[in-house]
């Protein structure tokens, strides 16, 4: 078993830890997952070479300044209560275009040279980088064409298309669409605009950290989405000049476990269907992989149920819209909540944009994990009535029936008894269990219906 397979058989996550800031020595990562090579974190918050510095942070925080929303960082009793910590949440998705990608994108786009600005620019993105550039490039008056991977979300080509820009789908992922926008940037003399590995889209999100830092000055912890790592980068930069002690933790994707590759040297398996596809990335950035190594203190992957869990948390307990890149530094304290228990953590949620209809399937797969919504098979005599006596026991139980499917044609069912399969809504797992009872001692002996098909008893 592989060291991705061994997380998500296990906890669900892995955890990678960089090193000791205090003693600058290595550290080995939890070697039962099998993450057998070693790095370094060197020492303090400084270190010489990076391509962003605090200062750079600072300048693109004037010039975002009134023209980007200073989203708000609120304290979430709700998300206090789940994890065991003291969390504060950076709306990142109250942005115009749903998310942080704005900054780092509106930084850049303002360097443009006047001819530059005239050719135009090309972009590849999953989707907020899109957005956030066809969105700002038509405020400046900057042609825009974007390359996104032929699987992105409805919801952010057609938001891309909105804000003016030419929408190319090209690829399955987005190593495929940068082959064809770095093609399209050469055959039409576009300037082409990094998603992450650009200094001043680093810098613009940075700006994240310094607004919540100003808000929430003595947070132990800021938890950061990884995908290509502009948006760790600039937040590290910036948070650990201003708060040295801070402990700056990324949360990336476990089937895409690009950052945690590189820093170990390996060359696990990445890829799979995700719902945090905005950070679904192969290759970290060559720029901010060293600022990563060097600030981040700690790297959780996260597997798809923590992830869909987060999405569903933030709706039901904070009232807001997170996708899943935006919900995985929650993802990442479900997973671990170890690691942040009793502390003051700043949760960036840096992304609101996500199909209605995933968010509602989302939403109802986390009911049926909380065991709230349940399907059932009862077998009985095929007498009249049948189908009514039981849906009159739900009822007086309780219970919302969702959906009866009424069978006679199973082979493993006699030829003169029928099959109810029976999905109903209850309270919670002990309403359920209470109304399992019930029908058992009614007679009717339910079978739960679960991913794996029937169970011998109802529990």
């Amino acid at each position: 078993m592989n060291a991705r397979d061994a997380g998500l058989a296990g906890r669900g996550a892995l955890t990678l830890s960089c090193g000791s800031r205090s003693e600058g020595r290595f550290i080995s990562p939890d070697s039962s997952l099998g993450l057998a090579s070693r790095f370094r974190l060197p020492e303090g918050p400084a270190a010489p070479g990076r391509a962003v510095e605090l200062g750079d942070v600072r300048q693109a925080a004037a010039l975002l300044a009134g023209q980007v929303v200073a989203t708000p960082t609120l304290h979430s009793p709700g998300l206090s209560a789940l994890t065991g910590a003291e969390v504060f949440v950076k709306y990142e998705n109250l942005q115009a275009t749903g998310s942080f990608k704005e900054r780092g994108a509106l930084n850049r786009l303002s360097a443009l040279t006047g001819a530059e600005r005239a050719r135009g620019v090309v972009a590849m993105s999953a989707g907020n980088h899109a957005q956030a550039v066809a969105y700002h490039a038509r405020r400046l008056g900057v042609p825009a064409t974007v390359v996104m991977p032929e699987t992105t979300p409805l919801v952010k080509a057609e938001n891309t298309r909105a804000h003016g820009a030419r929408v190319v789908l090209r690829g399955e992922t987005l190593a495929h669409s940068a082959e064809h926008a770095l093609e399209l940037a050469e055959a039409e003399d576009l300037v082409f605009v990094h998603p992450y590995d650009d200094a001043r889209v680093v810098a613009g999100q940075g700006t994240v950290a310094l607004e919540m830092l100003e808000a929430v000055p003595d947070l132990d912890d800021l938890v950061v989405p990884i995908g290509g790592g502009g948006l760790i980068a600039g937040i590290a930069t910036a948070a650990r000049a201003v708060r040295p002690a801070i402990r700056v933790v990324g949360a990336e994707a476990a089937l895409y476990p690009s950052c945690r590759n590189a820093l170990l040297g390996e060359d696990g398996p990445i890829g799979g269907p995700t719902l945090a596809e905005g950070i679904a990335v192969k290759t970290i950035g060559r720029l901010t992989l060293p600022i990563v190594q060097a600030l981040v203190s700690e790297i959780v992957l996260v597997a798809e149920p923590e992830i869909e869990r987060a999405v569903a948390a933030f709706a039901t307990l904070t009232r807001t819209m997170a996708e899943g890149a935006g919900a995985a530094g929650l993802a990442a304290m479900l997973a671990r909540p170890d690691l942040f228990a009793g502390r003051r953590v700043g949760l960036v949620l840096c992304g609101g944009n996500i199909d209605a209809r995933l968010l509602a399937s989302v939403m109802v797969r986390e009911l049926e994990r909380a065991d709230r919504i349940v399907s059932f098979r009862i077998t009985a005599s095929d007498q009249p009535g049948l189908l009514g006596s039981i849906a009159s026991r739900l009822g007086a139980l309780g219970a919302n029936i969702l959906h009866v499917s009424h069978g006679r044609l199973f082979l493993d069912v006699p030829a003169k008894s029928v099959t109810v399969d029976v999905t109903i809504e209850t309270r919670n797992a002990r309403h359920t269990a209470s109304v399992f009872e019930a029908l058992r001692a009614d007679g009717l002996d339910p079978r739960r219906v679960g991913p794996s098909g029937l169970t011998e008893t109802a529990s």
